[in-house]
């Protein structure tokens, strides 16, 4: 029987100690006699957040395939057993075999957001573990780094030993092998680093040194060993299918943020919005075969209890097989009362048809998401949806019996204007007189309810917007009064509930999103002062960090309000995603012409993401072979 790492007495003093016992159904448990490579995968967030995250149950399963390494689960301790720990000196442990993580060879962090890096002090800090790679010593964990936020690591690069660029399930074999050969043969840690370096995807920030404009823009990237490379190129899993997929997820003790069987059935999208960091980071398109997800889902399902199964995708929608899938998974779902769930559908027919079908009571809200307010902002942003197909689209849905709408919206977007900002209460009270048009009053239960949303438009790298510059928290603010003023003018006030997101936050995203290496040492300044779970608005302290960034000498709005110059050099550009500067370039051009990019599906806009031969890129070869023959000659 295993030992808990914490007594009874303190698992009575804290919130939901189910987070820390481990033990869950299908967690997997190993003889530490058989196990060559110790692996703890963290979330560096608490227990429920961390848990409903596809990726980290895709690298678990995957390193537990593997008969020589045993992979166990890290998370964030909640702020009541942080306080603990610090306390009585409990050192951080892992949930299945409650060790130490510091008696681990391998710490892999997944940066999910940008809002977490505090939250990564807190895990180094607790396992006794160096904050600073250069202070680490032969017997500390490698401490590996993965996630959309490592596209750009450079403001927290100080804290890690390596990252991994792109998909998790093509090189950690060849990395865990080259990690026991180093072993076998008594090689130092920084000896590992340096052959790791020379692993496709693999990037080791102590091996590169920045130099720096009297501007304050990068000047150059200097490699300071021999044959690294220069340009890290992310890595891509080019076979969807013949991949690993778990079919036994871990199952939770207590409810967590997604409590349901998730079915990943492609990854990228073809639309190209031009704010979404997402859509280019993960082209092209790659479906996963459908026979494949029938197999998988039946599996999960089984393996796990669930009520509900998921499909997941960036635009369900696109899914070329989706019809078929959803015919099976209907068929085996109905009888045995397992819900469906279809997150990031397009509102049109098929979809509200389909939704009609998955549902055998339908649910009170459907969710829009216009982005902007007018159709020139959304041809700006590349969204790719008109006004009237967002009317028709609530038609539908009222017809079919929905009473509530959820619109989410970006404030602060790269040539907003007030016309814009006022489009949305427009645009709400347009669809509210949809709803009166639609249902007649004997069959109404009530007014129509219109839930309009707004966060404030944080600029990523590796999209048309990373060189657009960013609001202020003081314009980002006057242009949510501007929003509710304008809400309140209209006719079917009474039917729109406007909410708006922390301005505060989303500047400091913004700084971290577009940062570089100096951001080092004001994160780790900030959380020696107390900062930590920034992403939790009771917890986020805006004045701390501006403290910390004076503390440190530091500018935040250099990070934020200026445009960038089409030559700027960016922290970030020695990662190579797959997608072409030059690309992101001209779509920033013609998002200031206000023009349109079609979607990859009807046609090919030379993005670069055909040089790895697979997916949407390869459906019409001999429209894409220019395409092709111009990503060879990159590489």
């Amino acid at each position: 029987m295993r030992k808990l790492a914490l007594r009874d007495e303190i698992l009575m003093q804290v919130e939901k100690p189910a987070r820390y016992i481990g033990g869950e159904v299908n967690a997997v448990m190993k003889d530490l006699s058989e196990v060559e490579v110790r692996f703890a995968m963290c979330f560096p967030d608490v227990y429920e957040i961390g848990m409903s995250h596809l990726g980290i149950q895709i690298i678990y399963d995957m390193l537990n395939q593997f008969k020589d390494v045993w992979c166990e689960r890290v998370y964030s301790p909640w702020v009541d057993l942080d306080a603990i720990m610090r306390r009585e000196k409990i050192p951080l442990f892992a949930l299945e075999s409650q060790d130490p993580v510091k008696e681990f060879d391998f710490l892999g962090i997944t940066v999910q957001y940008e809002m977490c890096y505090t939250n990564i002090l807190q895990i180094l800090d607790l396992a006794g573990i160096p904050l600073l790679a250069s202070e680490r010593g032969e017997e500390d964990p490698i401490v590996i780094g993965g996630g959309p936020c490592t596209y750009n690591p450079e403001p927290f690069c100080d804290f890690f030993d390596l990252f991994y660029i792109g998909e998790g399930e093509t090189q950690y074999r060849n990395l865990l092998d080259l990690y026991k050969a180093c072993r076998d043969q008594k090689e130092s840690r920084s000896i590992f680093l340096e052959k790791a370096a020379r692993i496709p995807g693999m990037y080791v920030p102590s091996l590169y040194q920045v130099t720096y404009k009297e501007d304050g823009t990068v000047c150059k990237r200097i490699p300071l060993k021999e044959d690294i490379p220069l340009r890290i190129k992310k890595e891509l899993v080019r076979d969807m299918t013949n991949t690993f997929y778990p079919q036994k997820p871990v199952v939770p003790f207590i409810k967590v943020t997604q409590d349901r069987v998730v079915l990943e059935i492609q990854r990228g999208c073809i639309r190209g919005c031009r704010f979404c960091q997402a859509g280019q980071l993960y082209r092209p398109v790659r479906e996963r075969d459908v026979e494949m997800l029938k197999e998988y889902g039946v599996k999960m399902l089984e393996n796990t209890g669930h009520e509900e199964i998921s499909l997941s995708s960036l635009s369900s929608s696109d899914y070329s097989a989706l019809p078929q899938l959803l015919d099976f998974l209907m068929d085996h779902c109905r009888e045995k009362k397992i819900n469906i769930s279809l997150p990031s559908l397009r509102i049109d027919a098929f979809a509200l048809d389909v939704m009609n079908k998955v549902q055998d009571v339908k649910k009170s809200s459907l969710t829009f998401a216009p982005e902007a307010g007018s159709q020139r902002l959304r041809n700006v942003i590349n969204k790719g949806l008109t006004e009237e197909m967002i009317l028709e689209g609530a038609r539908l849905a009222f017809e079919g019996g929905w009473t509530r709408v959820k619109l989410y919206f970006m404030l602060g977007l790269p040539a907003e204007e007030e016309e814009d900002i006022a489009g949305i209460a427009e645009l709400c009270n347009k669809i509210a007189a949809v709803f009166y048009e639609t249902v007649p009053k004997q069959n109404r239960s009530g007014r129509v309810q219109i839930v309009a949303s707004t966060s404030f438009f944080v600029p990523k790298p590796f999209t048309p917007f990373q060189w657009a510059s960013q609001c202020t928290k003081e314009e980002f603010l006057d242009k949510a009064y501007l929003t509710r003023k304008a809400v309140s003018q209209q006719l079917n006030q009474r039917s729109i509930k406007y909410n708006w997101h922390e301005a505060d936050a989303s500047v400091m995203e913004g700084i971290f999103a577009r940062g570089d290496r100096r951001l080092n040492k004001v994160i780790q300044k900030a959380y020696e002062m107390g900062c930590m779970y920034d992403a939790w608005s009771e917890y986020y302290k805006n004045e701390v960090w501006i403290r910390a960034f004076e503390e440190c000498g530091i500018d935040p709005d250099f990070y934020t309000v200026r445009t960038r110059e089409d030559d700027e050099i960016f922290p970030w550009d020695f990662i190579d995603c797959g997608v072409s500067r030059e690309f992101l370039l001209r779509e920033w051009h013609k998002a200031q012409r206000q023009e349109v990019t079609p979607n990859c599906k009807v046609q090919c806009s030379g993005c670069g993401a055909a040089g790895y031969r697979t997916g949407v890129c390869m459906q019409d070869r001999s429209a894409r072979r220019e395409e092709e023959v111009r990503c060879e000659s990159q590489d």
